[in-house]
C-alpha cells in the first residue's frame, strides 16, 4: 500500500486537496473515518458565492437549498441594521450533498477513497539522517480500516481532519490555540425574509454572535458560538453553548416570536481561529480547520480551506514526485497560502477581538452609527464575507470617516 500522497479527512477541504494532488500527477489515497461522506454534519452550511466558486462548483439543486443576498443585524436593544447586497451573496446548502459532490470530483480524477478508515498513528521520516538524494523517506501511517489495523506507506500526508486533528498531534505540530464552541439546531422558524440571514451580536453569545440562516420560509438553522473565557465573565451560571442557545430562544423577543419550538436537527462543534506558526513538517501538511485557516469574523472555513487545499495538493504532489518531502521543500505550501490568506486572517482576528470586547450598550451605539443611507450604500457596494478588510478600508476613507471614527474609536487606524 504505497502512495505519493495520502489525505486524511474527506470533507470539502480534504477532497479538494486530494483532487489537486491527483491533477498534479500523484497517486492519491483519501481517507474518511466515517461510513458516509458528509456525515455527521458540523457546519451551518452557509457558503459565500466565492467559496462555492473556489471549490470549482456551480450552484446546483443537488446541494443548494436557498440563496441569500443580505443580513439583518440586530442590536441588543432590538434596532435592526438591514444590509442588502442586492444580489446573491451566499448559498444555504446541504453539507452532505455538497461534501459528496466534491468527493466524487476527486474520485473522478483518480483518487482512491477509503471509508471507515481512521488514522491512529504515524511514523515520520527523519530527514536529517537521510543521505543526499534519498530525502523522500516514507511516512508510515497506521490506520484502522473497518476495525482492522493496517499500515499505509506514503511520501506525504495532508491532514484535513478538522479542529481536533490527529495528524497534527502525531506529527508534533500544534493545534489551533483558540477554539470557539458552537451549537446549532434546525427548527421551524418563520423568517421575515428568507433572502436574509439574521445576526445577533452581544451578550447573547459573548465574543462572537448568534445567527439564523433560512433553509426556506418555514425552516431555519439557529445557532451561536462564543469565546469560553468571555462567557464565564458574563455572569451566567451555566456557560455552555447549549445554555446560551436555550436562553436566546426563550428571551430574545424577535426570535421567540418566530420560533415554533422543537428541532429537526442538532449539531455541536468547534470553530478554530488563528492559524498555527507552522502548518507543515517533514512529510506532513495541515490544511483547513486543522491548520486554523477559518475566518475569525464569521467562522466560515470553506473558502479559505479550499484555497489552501489547492496549494497543499499541488505542493505535496510535486514534492513527492521530485523525491523531496522535507519540511524545507514543503514550506512552499506554508509561504503560498499565507501570501494569499495571511493578511486577511490577521485583520479578521483583530476585528474578532475588538468586537468581542464590546458591551451591549456599545453594540447599540455602533449599529446605530452605521444605520445611515450613505454607510449602508457603501456596505452594499463593498461588503464581502471573505474579505472584510475591503469594506473597512472603504469606510475608513469615505465621507463618513468622522462618524465611523467616533463609533470605532481608534480601532480602524490599527488595521492598516
Amino acid at each position: 500500500m504505497k502512495y505519493d500522497v495520502v489525505v486524511v479527512g474527506a470533507g470539502p477541504v480534504g477532497s479538494t486537496a486530494a483532487r489537486y494532488a491527483a491533477l498534479n500527477g500523484a497517486k492519491v489515497l483519501l481517507l474518511e473515518e466515517h461510513a458516509f461522506i458528509g456525515s455527521p454534519v458540523s457546519c451551518t452550511g452557509l457558503l459565500s458565492t466565492r467559496a462555492v466558486a473556489e471549490c470549482e462548483l456551480k450552484p446546483s439543486d443537488e446541494f443548494v437549498f436557498n440563496s441569500v443576498r443580505g443580513a439583518f443585524v440586530y442590536a441588543p436593544d432590538g434596532q435592526c441594521l438591514p444590509i442588502d447586497g442586492k444580489q446573491t451573496k451566499a448559498y444555504v446548502v446541504s453539507r452532505k450533498n455538497f461534501d459528496r459532490t466534491l468527493a466524487v470530483m476527486a474520485v473522478e480524477e483518480g483518487v482512491e477513497l477509503s471509508l471507515r478508515t481512521r488514522a491512529v498513528g504515524l511514523e515520520k521520516p527523519n530527514m536529517e539522517t537521510e543521505k543526499e538524494g534519498k530525502q523522500n523517506s516514507t511516512v508510515k501511517l497506521r490506520v484502522l480500516k473497518n476495525g482492522k489495523p493496517e499500515t499505509i506507506h506514503t511520501s506525504a500526508v495532508i491532514g484535513a481532519d478538522g479542529v481536533k486533528s490527529r495528524i497534527a498531534s502525531y506529527a508534533g505540530l500544534k493545534k489551533p490555540s483558540r477554539v470557539l464552541p458552537g451549537i446549532q439546531i434546525e427548527a421551524p422558524y418563520a423568517s421575515d425574509d428568507s433572502d436574509f440571514v439574521e445576526l445577533f451580536p452581544g451578550s447573547v453569545a459573548p465574543g462572537f454572535f448568534a445567527w439564523t440562516v433560512p433553509v426556506n420560509e418555514k425552516i431555519s438553522r439557529i445557532a451561536l458560538a462564543l469565546e469560553p473565557g468571555l462567557a464565564w465573565k458574563n455572569g451566567q451560571e451555566n456557560c455552555s453553548p447549549l445554555s446560551y442557545l436555550e436562553k436566546f430562544l426563550r428571551s430574545n423577543s424577535h426570535v421567540k416570536a418566530r420560533y415554533s419550538g422543537g428541532m429537526l436537527d442538532f449539531v455541536v462543534g468547534g470553530i478554530p481561529i488563528g492559524p498555527q506558526e507552522k502548518t507543515m513538517s517533514d512529510g506532513i501538511l495541515l490544511v483547513g480547520d486543522a491548520a486554523g485557516q477559518t475566518k475569525p469574523t464569521s467562522g466560515g472555513g470553506i473558502y479559505t480551506g479550499a484555497f489552501a487545499a489547492k496549494i497543499a495538493g499541488k505542493v505535496a504532489a510535486q514534492a513527492a514526485l521530485e523525491g523531496d518531502t522535507s519540511a524545507k521543500r514543503l514550506s512552499e505550501y506554508d509561504q503560498l497560502w499565507r501570501r494569499g490568506l495571511g493578511r486577511e486572517l490577521e485583520i479578521g482576528m483583530k476585528i474578532h477581538d475588538y468586537i468581542g470586547k464590546l458591551e451591549d450598550r456599545q453594540f447599540n451605539d455602533l449599529i446605530g452609527s452605521l444605520n445611515t443611507p450613505s454607510i449602508l450604500d457603501t456596505i452594499t457596494e463593498y461588503g464581502d464575507m471573505d474579505h472584510p478588510s475591503i469594506l473597512l478600508r472603504k469606510l475608513m476613507f469615505s465621507g463618513n470617516s468622522l462618524r465611523l471614527m467616533k463609533a470605532f474609536g481608534t480601532f480602524l487606524k490599527t488595521l492598516f
